[in-house]
């Protein structure tokens, strides 16, 4: 290449500086594919012979091979992938080989390659991001009944199911899947036939050539086509949001990991130890995704940088387009191919997770929001909820706690209610209720184990029961008042609680003792302004 306009051959040392076949060989395939391309466009012109031609297609066909087996001999001092494929093929077909190159130029080749290159591996990502949603969908599924709280500020904030969790991660992995797509489609464009600047004399199907090589459209400015690397630039921001959803997942799972959570344990598979503490197990896939992420800042940082300063068409900066592309298109696939592998074997401590969310106050919320339904704006709501967690913080006991007496001494629409459910009023209708209770009720347990928070205004001393509190469900949706998200039905507690709530005046009237006949006062007080059961009648079949 350099015969004819210089008289002395380059520098080794230059050469070495400015050699990339040590990076861009991985390209090989996307530009043998091109070349066969720009062969038949070249034969279809008259340029080359039916034998040229037909040698051409052999000879390229043999040097894929031998790259695909390893046997190929790359030489650094023919710089790039392009020159070591002519070289080669020179030496294999003749003077057939010296043609190839005609109408055709390494700024608008690499470009062809380049854009192939970047249309085969977001479609390889696609892939691997389609199968970590798969694992992330059965995990969900599998967890769809586990309770666990809900945190922002890595603080409790509601319960939620560890099934919903799991989905949010695939709604991200959504968001990286579409936007991969989209910028696959705009490297749909073929950029072959630009030449190096201004495209050639020598007329070629431009058309013919992009139905070959599977390209939705042709490149309208030549000076645009070789110098454009902004698919470069968004592939490796769609890998690098990639990585950044991969490291927020990781961090999660890291901390759930350690002793202080125990929500999950990694498998042996995906762990490692320590060189010093027998006892350690570490989950460094995770965390190496999370450290991995910092690469794939520093590859599109790096990309852009590289642009940033380039006057129009090629420039031989864009030969540092290749190291961040292909390195952030190996840790993405890696990454994404890891955790489809270790989330499946993810062992889920489903007790310590209902356990966490047992306490009272992730339902604090749900309580403003009841104050809400009672016609008290949400502020003030927000303002009396926030009392009454303050009170119970300083009086040392969780808000299910906080008598119903206190409640009413910051808000007086605290009231003993109980929204109802079609199960139960079935139930209740039917006559099938059981007889009031005289010993101390407890609050019901989930099928895990768990206390469930829907009881409130319990008073620590007597262990009066102010407010049971039941899902309602109906067949388009599920409200929920101070309630856990999926918690099953507790009918027998739910029938004995309205028992003892809306039967009080029926109470025997041989408890003689003071307390006693302090807590049937209470209870009928409060019987007798039952109010609105969150936004619904007391139904007329249901005792009085």
């Amino acid at each position: 290449m350099r015969q004819g306009r210089f008289d002395e051959p380059a520098s080794e040392t230059a050469q070495l500086y400015s050699e990339s076949v040590s990076i861009d060989w991985r390209l090989y395939s996307h530009d043998i594919k091109g070349s066969l391309a720009h062969a038949n466009a070249l034969a279809a012109a008259g340029i080359l012979t039916k034998d040229e031609h037909e040698k051409l297609q052999a000879a390229l066909t043999v040097i894929e091979a031998e790259m695909k087996a390893g046997d190929f001999r790359w030489e650094r001092t023919l710089e790039d992938v392009h020159m070591n494929i002519e070289a080669a093929l020179t030496k294999r077909a003749g003077p057939a080989g010296a043609k190839l190159h005609t109408a055709r130029s390494r700024n608008d080749q690499v470009a062809l390659d380049l854009r192939l290159y970047v249309k085969a591996e977001a479609a390889a990502v696609c892939t691997r991001v389609r199968a970590l949603q798969r694992a992330l969908l059965d995990l969900a599924e599998r967890h769809q009944q586990v309770v666990m709280p809900g945190y922002t500020h890595l603080q409790r904030a509601q319960p939620i199911v560890l099934g919903h969790y799991f989905l949010a991660h695939i709604e991200a992995l959504e968001r990286d899947h579409g936007r991969v797509i989209d910028c696959a489609r705009r490297a749909d464009v073929l950029p072959l036939g630009s030449g190096a600047i201004a495209g050639s004399t020598i007329v070629l199907d431009r058309e013919a050539i992009a139905r070959e090589l599977g390209f939705a459209r042709l490149s309208q400015n030549s000076l645009d086509a070789v110098g454009d690397r902004d698919f470069v630039a968004e592939f490796l921001f769609g890998l690098a949001l990639i990585g950044m959803h991969l490291s927020r997942l990781s961090e999660e799972l890291i901390l759930w990991s350690t002793a202080e959570f125990g929500f999950i344990t990694f498998s042996d598979g995906f762990s490692t130890g320590s060189s010093l503490m027998p006892q350690k197990k570490n989950p460094d896939m995770a965390e190496l995704t999370r450290g991995k992420t910092g690469r794939l800042y520093g590859n599109l940082l790096a990309l852009l940088t590289t642009l940033k300063g380039l006057p129009a068409s090629y420039q031989r900066d864009l030969q540092e387009d290749k190291p961040p592309l292909f390195d952030s298109v190996t840790t993405v696939k890696d990454a994404l191919q890891v955790f489809a592998a270790m989330l499946p074997e993810l062992t889920v401590n489903a007790a310590r997770m209902e356990s966490a969310a047992t306490d009272p106050n992730l339902l604090a919320t749900d309580l403003a929001e009841y104050l809400v339904k009672k016609g008290l704006p949400f502020r003030e709501a927000h303002e009396a909820v926030g009392k009454l967690v303050a009170r119970a913080l300083n009086a040392k006991h969780a808000l299910n706690n906080v008598s119903l007496l206190e409640m009413q001494e910051i808000s007086p629409l605290f009231a003993m209610t109980c929204s109802t459910c079609s199960t139960c009023a079935r139930r209740w209708r039917s006559g099938r209720r059981s007889a009031p209770r005289r010993r101390r009720m407890s609050p019901p347990r989930s099928r895990a184990g768990g206390v469930c928070s829907r009881w409130i205004g319990r008073s620590a001393g007597d262990g009066y029961i102010a407010g049971a509190i039941i899902e309602r469900r109906s067949a388009r949706s599920t409200t929920e008042a101070f309630a856990f998200r999926s918690a099953p039905h507790n009918l027998p507690a739910c029938k004995a609680a309205v028992g003892k709530l809306f039967r009080a005046d029926r109470v025997s009237k041989t408890r003689t003792s003071k307390s006693s006949r302090k807590r049937f006062a209470v209870r009928r007080k409060l019987n007798r302004d039952r109010g609105p059961w969150f936004g619904a009648s007391v139904p007329s079949s249901w005792p009085r």
